[in-house]
Formats: structure tokens, C-alpha cells, sequence
């Protein structure tokens, strides 16, 4: 108001009046929002450093959710391995019930061999009689279904190839892996019969053997045994004993398909480590630091496993055998495949924490940089209050020479 013409004492005192509700008014804004720096125009240093801050911290919190699932994804894999090693190790004590378990044969498949001629037998150490007899220089040609054929003479010439004892003739046979063992009858002929381990194993006179069967063939012409009830060169099952293992065939089939299903149902989310899926965490803003887990598809197939036909697995010891390896085989990939989500786990776990701690560390920064001082600030609000106070006072002083003159007027 150009019009009202204020002295200068007045005006000084009415500018001092104005700068201290000024600053009253910072102070009582900064005790209303515990901040220092509510926006740009207070310092634009400390309020973008902070928003940048800020911002960062947000950025890294977000990602704590998907860190979070990841943990959870991890952890239900890690579950669903220490189940089927549960399941592998159930298949594994019906696999050896079945070493357990009687013979599943009355009789095994058995041949005898030509016997020398009377007077001239030999012993279970020189079976050729000093190399004169029938059985000097006759070889056993044993062929297996798959692999190579083996030849075994009997001589008492040491050469390789060469046997002149029933330990020896059974070495060499254990050797060749045939499942047969020989022993000595009384006529002097060489009796081959399957061993417990291959109990079901068949006979043939010959070259060509079919699936779980030894042809045999050479110079010592054997002939196959026929035992009673049985045919020639076959094993005589024993139904209760066959009964008892069939159980156990459907036992072991059981744990099986539990063992696929269980390897289905380990997700969390829809991502499953134990089915073919695989895992990619983010653990910063920038998207640079990563974490990426290759799953595995570890049901009954992905294993080695399959499952067992009742009445041709689990009929002797071999086949018990057999699935025994391929469980310890299933067995070292489980714990293989734990050792390595335990580690991943432990790294998500820290860049969690990390993560977590990361976060205080730029909020308390940016706090820092904007925060106001409680207790400066009251107390600066209240010298404020004072000053203005006096300064109301000083510029009532200031009126009171003009209102003289105004007494003078009346």
C-alpha cells in the first residue's frame, strides 16, 4: 500500500517481524514432517541424492519378493529330493528282501559233460588223471546272450584258457561272469549248474542262447539234466517261493510310480527344479547380478528306473542285483543333485539377507540427508516464538512517537 507512509523505525521493526515469522514457519513445517528437506527448493543436493536413494532402496525391495519365491522353489526341491531319497532307499530294502527271501527254484538248470572211461576218473584237483584220460584236451564253449563267448579246455598243459581242477574250471567261469558252477561227480564227468545268484537262468546245448540262457557247446559234448517235473536245462520254480516275490515285484512297482509322482508335485508356483524347469533370480536393479539353476527331471525314467514284470524280474539273486545297482546309481544322483540346491539355497539365502540390509543401509542414507533435528528444531521454534514476541513489542515502541504527535493535534 504505496499510500501509508511508515517511519523508519516502524518499517525496521515491521521487516525483522516479517523475517522471524518466516523462519517460524520453516520450523514449525519441519517439526510437522520430521524433515529438514521436503522438497528441491530447501537443498537440491540432499533432497535428489536422498530421492535417489530412495529409489534404489524401492528398486531392490521389489525384487525381495522374487527372492522370496526363489527360496521357496529351492527349498520345495530340496524337500522333494529328501523324499525320493526315502523312496529310493523303501525300493532298495524290498530289493534285498528279495536276497533274502528262499530260492525261487527247487531245482536248477544243469548239464553234465562225457565221462572218462571207468578206472580212468580223475580228482577235483587233476581232472584229466595226469592228462590221461577222456576229459585231456575237451573244451566247454559257453556263449550268453549278449557278450562274448567263452572258452575253457581242460588240459593239464598250463597255457591261458587252461583248467585241470574244478577251482580252477570254477574260477574261470566266475570270471567270465557266466553264473555257472562246475563240480566233480563220481564217474569223473564235469557237472555245470546255475549258481544261486542266476537261478533262473536256462541251459541250451549249442551256439545261440536266448535272453537268460547259456548255450553251450565244444569238444566235450554236454548233455543237458532233466529234472523231475522239469524240463531239460530249466529250472524247476518253486510256486510259493515265486508267490512270495511276485508280492514283491508289485511292492517295488509301487515305490516307483510314488517316485515319479513325487517328483511331479515338488513345485512351488509352477516352477518345479525336480521336473525339467529351471530357475533365473535377479539380484540387483541394474539386472547384472543373477542367479540361474538348471533343473533336472528326476521321476522313475530320469532316475534309470523302471518298473518290474512279475514272473520274469526278482526270480533269483541276479536280477535283485541288478535293481540294487541301479538304485545306488538313482541314490548318488539324489545326493549329487541335493549337495548342489544346498548351495544354491545358501547363496540365495545370503543375497537375501544382503538384499535386506542393503536396503537399510540407502533409507538410512537418504534419512540422513533430509531428516530435520527434533530437538533443534524445538528449539529454535521456541527462540523464534520469543523473538517474535519482542519484536511485536519493538515495533508497538515504535508507533507510541507518532501517537504523541497525535496528542499533540487534539
Amino acid at each position: 500500500m504505496s499510500g501509508i507512509v511508515l517511519s523508519a523505525s516502524v518499517r525496521q521493526n515491521l521487516l525483522s517481524l516479517q523475517s522471524t515469522a518466516e523462519l517460524l514457519s520453516t520450523t514449525q513445517s519441519r517439526l510437522a514432517t520430521g524433515n529438514k528437506v521436503n522438497s528441491a527448493l530447501d537443498n537440491p543436493t540432499n533432497f535428489f541424492t536422498a530421492q535417489g536413494l530412495n529409489n534404489r532402496a524401492s528398486d531392490i525391495n521389489n525384487l525381495l519378493d522374487s527372492i522370496g519365491n526363489g527360496v521357496q522353489v529351492l527349498q520345495a526341491a530340496n524337500t522333494g529330493i529328501t523324499s525320493l531319497q526315502k523312496l529310493v532307499d523303501t525300493a532298495k530294502s524290498i530289493a534285498n528282501q528279495v536276497l533274502q527271501a528262499p530260492t525261487g527254484y527247487s531245482a536248477k538248470a544243469s548239464a553234465t559233460s562225457l565221462a572218462p572211461t571207468a578206472g580212468t576218473e580223475g580228482t577235483a584237483v587233476d581232472l584229466t588223471k595226469a592228462g590221461t584220460n577222456s576229459l585231456q584236451a575237451k573244451t566247454f564253449i559257453f556263449t550268453p546272450a549278449t557278450g562274448a563267448a567263452t572258452t575253457i579246455t581242460i588240459s593239464n598243459v598250463v597255457a591261458a584258457g587252461n583248467v585241470n581242477s574244478i577251482d580252477a574250471f570254477n574260477a574261470a567261469l566266475t570270471s567270465a561272469g557266466l553264473g555257472l558252477s562246475a563240480s566233480l561227480a563220481s564217474d569223473g564227468s564235469i557237472t555245470l549248474t546255475s549258481t544261486n545268484e542266476n537261478a533262473s537262468q536256462s541251459l541250451t546245448i549249442g551256439t545261440t542262447a536266448a535272453a537268460n540262457t547259456i548255450a553251450i557247446s565244444g569238444t566235450d559234448t554236454a548233455t543237458l539234466v532233466t529234472p523231475t517235473g522239469g524240463a531239460a536245462g530249466k529250472p524247476l520254480a518253486d510256486a510259493a517261493s515265486q508267490d512270495v516275490r511276485k508280492s514283491l515285484v508289485n511292492q517295488y512297482n509301487n515305490i516307483i510310480t510314488q517316485i515319479s509322482t513325487t517328483a511331479q508335485d515338488s513345485s512351488f508356483n509352477g516352477i518345479n527344479l525336480l521336473f525339467g524347469d529351471n530357475l533365473k533370480l535377479t539380484f540387483d536393479e541394474t539386472g547384472k547380478s543373477t542367479l540361474n539353476v538348471t533343473g533336472v527331471t528326476f521321476d522313475a525314467a530320469g532316475l534309470g528306473l523302471g518298473a518290474l514284470t512279475a514272473g520274469t524280474d526278482f526270480l533269483d539273486n541276479s536280477s535283485a542285483n541288478k535293481a540294487l545297482t541301479l538304485l545306488s546309481s538313482a541314490s548318488t544322483v539324489l545326493r549329487t543333485e541335493a549337495s548342489a540346491l544346498g548351495s544354491n539355497l545358501s547363496v540365495v539365502q545370503l543375497r537375501q539377507d544382503f538384499n535386506k540390509s542393503l536396503i537399510n543401509v540407502l533409507q538410512t542414507g537418504a534419512t540422513n540427508l533430509t531428516l530435520a533435528d527434533a530437538n533443534e528444531e524445538a528449539a529454535n521454534s521456541q527462540a523464534l516464538s520469543t523473538r517474535q514476541s519482542i519484536a511485536v513489542s519493538a515495533l508497538a515502541l515504535a508507533n507510541q512517537s507518532q501517537q504523541g504527535v497525535l496528542q499533540l493535534l487534539r
